[in-house]
């Protein structure tokens, strides 16, 4: 059975203690994402003016909007995965039938080296035959 981990992080200047089924690294790369946005947020003008609730709303919404971005990219991947995935099955197809063919051609090459060998040989028994008869008869 997994145990929780916990951890202490410092977000936005303050220690939390964080608990969880991830590994204490995963916990402090959130954290750190959170300070990294709201160092974002905090740097621009008139921010911290804004009452504390405004801001907490503003990371919010600042954290939404990358996380509809990913998911929508992850979308886009997976649409292009599963085009790829269609492309390597056509390629696939292809090369096995191309491989069949080849694999004819080679036994027709064969076959018809075969019957070139078959040809000479009999042509070059003719031949021989013809000269054996055009031989004058010693005796």
């Amino acid at each position: 059975m997994d145990s929780k981990n916990y951890t202490d992080v410092l977000i936005g200047g303050r220690i939390y203690t964080l608990g969880g089924l991830e590994e204490e690294s995963y916990l402090q790369q959130v954290a750190s994402y959170l300070n990294e946005k709201l160092g974002v947020l905090r740097r621009q003008e008139g921010f911290l003016k804004q009452p504390e609730d405004y801001q907490n709303i503003m990371l919010c919404l600042n954290l939404a909007d990358d996380y509809f971005k990913e998911r929508e990219h992850a979308g886009t991947l997976a649409v292009q995965k599963e085009e790829l995935e269609k492309e390597t099955y056509r390629l696939k197809h292809e090369l096995v039938s191309t491989q069949m063919k080849l694999e004819t051609l080679r036994k027709e090459l064969e076959e018809t080296r075969e019957e070139l060998k078959c040809c000479r040989l009999s042509g070059e028994a003719e031949k021989k035959n013809e000269t054996d008869s055009e031989k004058p008869a010693q005796g």
